[in-house]
């Protein structure tokens, strides 16, 4: 049930002010009246009444032309019918919905008033008339102001609903532009953590075969490394996350992968912890640029990797003893897309390196990540 509007609040406070200022104190005035004119003097008010309470809400015309025959005839029976005439002039108004059909018929219903009052009195320029003539023009002047000033405020408000369908409509668009932004960015970022870096070991691979008399190895490692890049191809074209499995035997299938294809010593602990999926995946991605960045940047001989479980979280730490480097300097889409990926978890990641003193990369992803 919808709540009621101003024009019902409105509706409501003239027929209160009608009934209050206009039809009690014509009936109470009836009361001093003598014979056969008290009849007329309480019935009119009455019969006004019961017309309005029963005519109003479906035939307004119908209502108001009983009201016009109802102020003349009391004019005509008793004095004070100008009374009636001022506090009914709103009826007209809003009733109508009309300035033109308002004006005539509060017109008549002035016409009505003052005839009946000099068809009482014989005399045309009563008090009664006077009065009722007096402010059937002055209804005229505020009615027409009142409906230059609602007109005014509706083409502001019709204004304003443009103006404000217009700002949703771009920001609707903005915001669809900004959701296919970070589409843009989320696509960037894993394809760099997947198929760039799956492309990269392959070259790597390729290069060092090419060089050694018994290739068989380095070939088993690019079909293998191949067919990952082909899953993952194909999971984010479905736009599915990869099925990791446990953290920790994933994370030792891809350090154990990445020993072989380099060479190098790598230490891990990795105890199985437990924790989402989406958190698998991320800290599956930094081990892989972290892995990525040691193989072609660190010139390192022993690469160390520690999950643990920590009071506020998952901590992911891999140091490697290369040459290390400035990390106020470092600025590559691999860091970042680092950052932002842990900071989409919540997480954090920090870098702590210089020159000739290796890496130390600490990933920490707190519990009950959003």
């Amino acid at each position: 049930m919808r709540p009621p509007d101003d024009q019902y609040w409105i509706l409501r406070w003239n027929d209160i002010s009608w009934m209050l200022l206009g039809v009690t104190p014509t009936f109470i005035a009836g009361l001093s009246d003598e014979g056969a004119i008290r009849y007329w003097s309480l019935g009119l008010p009455l019969a006004l009444a019961a017309a309005y309470a029963l005519l109003a809400p479906r035939h307004r015309t119908t209502f108001l032309g009983v009201l016009i025959l109802g102020l003349g005839a009391l004019s005509y029976v008793r004095t004070g019918g100008a009374a009636l005439f001022i506090v009914s002039i709103p009826h007209f108004w809003i009733l109508t919905g009309n300035p033109r059909r308002a004006i005539a018929l509060s017109g008549a219903a002035a016409v009505a008033t003052a005839a009946g009052g000099v068809l009482r009195n014989g005399d045309p320029l009563t008090g009664n008339a006077v009065v009722t003539l007096l402010a059937y023009a002055a209804s005229i002047v505020l009615g027409l102001a009142m409906v230059r000033l609602l007109r005014r405020s509706e083409a502001r408000a019709d204004h304003l609903s443009q103006a404000l369908e217009q700002t949703q409509q771009e920001l609707a668009e903005a915001h669809q532009r900004q959701g296919a932004a970070l589409e843009r960015e989320r696509l960037a970022r894993e394809i760099h953590d997947t198929l760039a870096q799956g492309f990269a070991s392959i070259v790597v691979l390729a290069e060092a075969a090419r060089s050694e008399a018994d290739p068989t190895h380095r070939l088993d490692s690019i079909e293998r490394t191949a067919r990952d890049n082909l899953a993952e191809a194909r999971a984010l074209v479905g736009g599915a996350q990869p099925a990791t499995g446990t953290i920790a035997r994933t994370l030792r299938r891809t350090l154990d992968r990445f020993a072989q294809d380099t060479a190098l010593s790598v230490d891990a602990d990795l105890p199985d912890l437990d924790c989402d999926q989406q958190t698998r995946v991320a800290l599956l991605r930094c081990t892989q640029e972290s892995l990525a960045n040691v193989r072609k940047h660190a010139h390192a001989t022993t690469v160390t990797v520690v999950l643990a479980r920590a009071p506020h979280g998952i901590e992911l730490e891999i140091t490697d003893d290369g040459r290390g480097f400035d990390p106020a300097t470092a600025q590559g889409f691999g860091l970042n897309g680092m950052r932002e990926r842990l900071a989409e978890r919540g997480g954090d990641l920090t870098i702590t390196s210089a020159l000739g003193e290796g890496t130390r990369i600490l990933a920490l992803i707190p519990d009950g990540a959003p």
